[in-house]
């Protein structure tokens, strides 16, 4: 029976091994790809990407929506999107209005 140092070292080369055989598949995968979208002219769009403006462009975040509605005692406000704040649930929304 093997010691446990043996079976360390085994998984240690196993896991070399698996490695290097998933990196020699991948760049054969990535190798394929690259030459069906050549012989195709397909586009990142008829493959279901977003366009992009350059490498790693990130997309904007929408600015948040101005207070609607606002707490007269405290001063918190709502914009009226998403969950009813507790002091608003169940009152009339008009007199929280912000002109």
């Amino acid at each position: 029976m093997a010691t446990y140092r043996q079976l360390t070292a085994q998984l240690e080369k196993l896991q070399a091994e698996v490695a290097a055989a998933r990196e020699k598949e991948v760049a054969d995968a990535i190798e394929e790809i690259k030459t069906k979208i050549a012989e195709y002219g397909l586009t990142a769009e008829e493959l279901g990407f977003r366009a992009t403006r350059g490498r790693g462009a990130a997309v904007a975040k929408k600015a948040p929506l101005p207070p609607k509605y606002r707490n007269p005692k405290t001063g918190e406000t709502w914009s009226g999107r998403g969950r009813t704040p507790a002091w608003l649930a169940g009152k009339n929304k008009e007199r929280f209005l912000i002109e």
